[in-house]
């Protein structure tokens, strides 16, 4: 695998790439959910190209840019282990140079959920993604779909902008008993680690109960105070939302997802399912 860090190298390692290519975008501490988007962007594709950055733009704040993982150097060996052919780690310099003053904004699908819980977070996810994508010039992209909402701001940017790469989901990713892999799970302790399995335990819960045809607005209630009794402080939301629109479906019709997030001790997890 070869890691490159600048714009010009990127520019060289670019015209010398033949064939499909697939993107896997990354902020690091990379885990097993990451490793599944290579392995599929190898089955998609001739070349597979990851980025590593750490985006501030994403973060609020009073969240956790300053602890986010930083561990480059093992990331660097999971990606080469997996069939990586390319890895670029860009400056934020390189990134966003001296008078930047561009920000994309996805309307609509990107202001309920994550984006009233933080302000300004899918702005950066636009922006980073987009300059992602037209720097490296892909004709595939990969995204989890643990990120449910990031995934569908996504898609509604590149089909506004046309941009010519087609945007692809890989499914969430999970421990033994459930959990969602996440970078932010390093975070927990071992008794909050225990509990968070509350949250696909309750997704789970709630999906049998609205497929059972038990009251939709009953069953979100539940959902809540039983993330609250297993030691979340925080419930954000915790919804049932039309899978396109991410507007809220108060009875069950077409394709839906459940979604959460909510806070123990000072992690906050997010976690969906497809109903």
């Amino acid at each position: 695998m070869q890691t490159i860090r600048t714009s010009e190298e990127l520019a060289l390692a670019r015209s010398n790439l033949e064939g499909r290519l697939a993107l896997v975008p990354t902020m690091g501490a990379l885990h097993a959910g990451h490793m599944a988007l290579v392995a599929e962007a190898r089955k998609r594709a001739d070349t597979v190209v990851a980025t590593i950055f750490v985006n501030p733009k994403q973060f609020g704040a009073n969240e956790d840019l300053s602890r986010y993982p930083r561990r480059e150097a093992e990331d660097a060996k999971m990606l080469d282990y997996a069939g990586c052919d390319l890895l670029w780690v860009p400056s934020l310099a390189d990134i966003y140079p001296p008078g930047f003053a561009t920000t994309i904004h996805v309307a609509g699908v990107s202001e309920r959920w994550e984006g009233e819980a933080r302000p300004g977070h899918f702005d950066g996810v636009a922006t980073i993604v987009a300059r992602l994508l037209l720097r490296v010039r892909p004709d595939l992209a990969l995204f989890g779909e643990k990120d449910f909402q990031q995934l569908a701001v996504i898609r509604r940017m590149v089909s506004d902008l046309s941009l010519p790469v087609e945007v692809a989901s890989v499914p969430t990713v999970r421990e033994a008993d459930g959990l969602a892999l996440s970078s932010r799970n390093a975070y927990l302790s071992p008794q909050q680690r225990e509990q968070a399995v509350a949250i696909p335990n309750a997704l789970e819960g709630a999906r049998a109960a609205i497929l059972s045809g038990t009251n939709v607005e009953d069953v979100l209630e539940e959902a809540r105070a039983s993330l609250l009794d297993r030691g979340f402080s925080h419930v954000d939301y915790f919804a049932l939302v039309d899978s396109a629109t991410l507007e809220p479906v108060r009875r069950p019709q077409g394709e839906m997802r459940l979604i959460a997030a909510a806070v123990i001790g000072t992690t906050r997890l997010i976690d969906n399912l497809a109903v």
